[in-house]
């Protein structure tokens, strides 16, 4: 089953504008870099996916949850000749890409499938294959309802620190996401 992908703000944010139909930068600042990697693997490399650093300095991969980005693949700086026909269609590994980072910068994130309701200003984190989830709060968790007496009990923390890794972005507009991912407007924060 596949349910659609509904939108709130992005037609309400004078500035911001609609969603673009191919491109993946909303709004350039001063602290926009568009900074160009070589793509290692092209598994789940799509423009609007984070990327991760690589086997060597000058590559990059798609990010995995948790894991620490290096950026946001783009489309519109790509070089033509590595262009992809649109932005839903795959990057060729071992060819130059341009990765997006900046704080405040406003891109087109993909959201990872049951990914639920998330409102403007949500943080999101890494999800799997370079997507984006909304992320949860911190909570201790454990496997039974003893309290927590002393070094020797040690629970492990839920939420988007350690485990879900850090916030990448602030939502700038409301999503809802059922079965299938879906494009998002969100604000960069690294």
């Amino acid at each position: 089953m596949t349910t659609a992908v509904s939108y709130g703000s992005a037609t309400a944010d004078p500035g911001i504008g609609p969603q673009p139909s191919n491109a993946i930068i909303i709004k350039r600042n001063d602290s926009t870099l568009v900074r160009y990697f070589n793509l290692e693997t092209a598994t789940e490399c799509y423009p609007g996916r984070l990327v991760a650093c690589g086997t060597h300095s000058n590559d990059v991969d798609v990010c995995a949850a948790a894991e620490a980005p290096v950026g946001v693949l783009g489309y519109e700086d790509a070089p033509k000749a590595y262009r992809p026909a649109t932005r839903a269609t795959i990057y060729v590994a071992d060819t130059p890409v341009p990765v997006i980072s900046g704080p405040g910068t406003i891109v087109m994130l993909y959201l990872s499938a049951g990914a639920a309701t998330i409102v403007k200003g949500s943080p999101l984190v890494p999800a799997a294959n370079g997507t984006v989830t909304i992320a949860t709060a911190a909570k201790f968790a454990t496997s039974t309802a003893a309290a927590v007496l002393g070094a020797n009990a040690s629970p492990t923390i839920a939420g988007n620190i350690p485990t879900e890794g850090n916030v990448v972005a602030r939502a700038m507009e409301s999503a809802t996401v059922t079965d299938i991912g879906g494009w998002i407007m969100a604000e960069l924060l690294f």
